[in-house]
């Protein structure tokens, strides 16, 4: 099977996000050539490529950030791409970016109780502590006091306050201690199964291998290939040298 018969079967399937032709420009400079993707409900998807591949691109892209798009994109079938930022939230979707973006003058508890929710199904606080018992430990603690790892916890934890069906995670374990990174995992293992999907962009390849059930591979802007954790052990060097490790 070739790769565009394999992206083209997963077209055929019934997505909860897919775009097309999606392009992003930052400036007068192209980011994205025309990506298309298909995410199917449940599962998780790492997007590989070099630094400046267009992974982040593609994120802030489907979440509304980029200035500058084109292309379509829908979440359940339907079109989202010209909907306001607070609009696209209410469809189910949520961004942590690498930056984390959490108050840090705020507590632990304040900044689990600040977003609004926006869909049924949203975590309690109880089930987020449950989750992530480092949390619970600090949850009277700012966040300017709080490690690298806690930080990306709380990141995490703030929007699975919200009710979001879809997760879109920049780079989670970058900088992070590798007893984090191995929770930060078991976070996301456990969020799919209780049926979040999730698509994230991370350098840490073997983190990729342990979460991810798909993958599609970024360069230049453009999807190169798609496969499956299955057909992985296959494609290991050619991947090797896509993404220069």
């Amino acid at each position: 099977m070739t790769a565009i018969t394999r992206i083209n079967a997963v077209k055929d399937q019934t997505a909860i996000l897919s775009a097309r032709n999606l392009k992003a420009w930052y400036g007068e400079s192209q980011a994205l050539h025309g990506i298309d993707l298909d995410i199917h409900s449940g599962e998780t998807v790492a997007l590989l490529g070099r630094n400046g591949a267009g992974k982040t691109t593609t994120l802030k892209s489907i979440t509304g950030l980029m200035d500058r798009r084109s292309g379509e994109i829908k979440i359940g079938g339907k079109d989202i791409s010209r909907l306001p930022l607070h609009h696209i939230a209410r469809h189910g979707l949520g961004f942590v970016p690498e930056e984390r973006g959490i108050f840090s003058g705020l507590t632990v508890q304040e900044n689990l109780l600040l977003p609004p929710i926006v869909a049924e199904g949203g975590h309690t606080v109880e089930e987020i502590y449950a989750l992530f018992p480092n949390l619970k430990e600090r949850r009277h603690s700012q966040g300017t006091s709080l490690s690298g790892g806690e930080q990306q916890m709380l990141a995490i934890a703030r929007i699975l306050r919200t009710g979001i069906r879809i997760l879109l995670l920049d780079e989670p374990t970058e900088g992070l201690a590798p007893v984090i990174v191995d929770r930060i995992g078991d976070v996301i293992i456990a969020l799919r199964k209780r049926g979040i999907t999730i698509i994230l962009v991370e350098q840490n390849f073997r983190f990729a291998q342990r979460v991810a059930e798909r993958y599609y591979v970024i360069e230049h802007g453009q999807v190169l290939d798609q496969f499956s954790a299955a057909e992985l052990p296959g494609r290991q060097d050619w991947l090797s040298d896509v993404l220069g490790v």
